[in-house]
């Protein structure tokens, strides 16, 4: 089974948290700034007695001698992430919501060819002023247009269905996210715990009997220890990176959520509003082109539909334009997109300095430990002479 295969299946599911060690901004107000948000300090109040207990048993399984566990601890859930992140980024890419808006353009036109008129003509009410043949061509007319308006509101009713699918789907998608979350912030709490003991006694003591006995391979196995400790370290702050893809996923699928929710209601408004008002009125010219013998009914009923038409027309332009408008705001600040980046910018090279340092430091220590050995043997032979 493959890790698509696997997320979708995990969809269908229930998710429980599992831990393995073997993995196959807006605008700043002038007056006062908001107080900075107080860092999140992970700790074990996140979880329920039974997960406290499985992190306590899992990170008593952890061996930090072991460099193949070091390098593949907590890449179960990383790889989790990862195929969610790719499967969230797959269900945008292929939604064709520009389909939708196409269609929607479409029953625009067949309302203009079915209203508009020549001006000599009067309009779709000159139709009235006529009669055999042109009532004969007004009904064609609002049949053919019918037919393809019923092909274009089927199409919409089946947009509108599998967006309510989606909708269902990203639920258990957020659903899935939570627990993938809490898996990391297992494996993280386990790796610490498991850290924070090895440097309290194992590394403590390989430390105490190196400096006791003074033999390079107790110093060696001492340096050694702390080497995979820092290792573990480095490894379990990756993981803090990972969890913290896992929260802004939340509420991307939150967003996407939205935008769907958004475009479902457009359509279910066409469906529900513009189509049968359509027909209605065309009924209704059809209806009065029947009644041309009472002039005066016909010129009331001519008013009072011109009238409604204008009246809906405004509100359709009036919702039309509010809906455009809110649809082409933009889900993100650009001040945001621009903090975000220059932030992770930051980060890296923060990140990438605290490695020099290491390095450097690691370095340094090396020589110094050369030095203290050479002084060591040094003093030996200056005894034995």
């Amino acid at each position: 089974m493959n890790d698509n295969e696997q997320l979708r299946a995990d969809l269908q599911q229930t998710p429980v948290p599992t831990l393995t060690l073997e993995p196959d901004a807006a605008e700043p107000v002038p007056a006062r700034q908001a107080p900075a948000p107080e860092p999140v300090q992970l700790d074990e109040s996140m979880l329920s007695e039974a997960e406290r207990q499985m992190v306590q048993d899992f990170a008593d399984k952890i061996d930090v001698t072991n460099a193949a566990m070091i390098l593949q601890y907590g890449a179960a859930a990383q790889k989790k992430i990862a195929g969610f992140s790719e499967t969230a980024l797959d269900s945008v890419r292929t939604k064709d919501l520009g389909e939708v808006g196409e269609m929607l353009a479409g029953l625009v036109v067949e309302l203009k060819d079915f209203e508009v008129e020549e001006e000599d003509k009067g309009g779709i009410f000159g139709f009235f002023r006529r009669t055999g043949s042109r009532i004969s061509a007004l009904k064609a007319r609002y049949d053919k247009a019918e037919v393809n308006v019923d092909k274009i509101s089927q199409a919409l009713e089946d947009h509108q269905v599998q967006l309510l699918k989606d909708i269902a789907m990203l639920d258990k998608m957020y659903e899935l996210n939570l627990t993938y979350f809490k898996e990391l912030s297992m494996y993280i709490l386990a790796g610490k715990k498991k850290l924070e003991s090895v440097r309290a006694k194992e590394l403590k003591e390989a430390a105490e009997k190196a400096r006791r006995t003074g033999l390079p391979e107790d110093a060696q196995a001492a340096n050694d220890l702390a080497a995979l400790c820092d290792r573990f370290e480095k490894k379990i702050h990756d993981l803090e990176l990972t969890r913290v893809v896992s929260i802004q996923m939340a509420p991307q699928i939150r967003l996407i959520q939205g935008n769907d929710s958004l475009m479902t209601e457009k359509i279910q408004s066409t469906l529900v509003n513009t189509i049968p008002l359509w027909k209605s009125q065309m009924l209704l010219a059809l209806g009065a082109a029947h009644s041309q013998q009472a002039m005066e009914a016909q010129r009331q009923v001519t008013d009072m539909t011109n009238a409604l038409l204008r009246k809906n027309a405004e509100t359709l332009r009036q919702g039309s334009v509010a809906a455009a408008k809110e649809s082409e705001r933009g889900i993100v600040d650009m001040e945001t997109l621009k903090y975000t980046n220059q932030e992770l910018i930051a980060t890296l090279d923060e990140v990438i300095r605290i490695q020099a340092e290491g390095r450097q430091k690691r370095r340094e220590a090396e020589a110094e430990l050369g030095r203290i050995e050479g002084e060591l043997k040094q003093k030996l032979l200056d005894i034995r002479g």
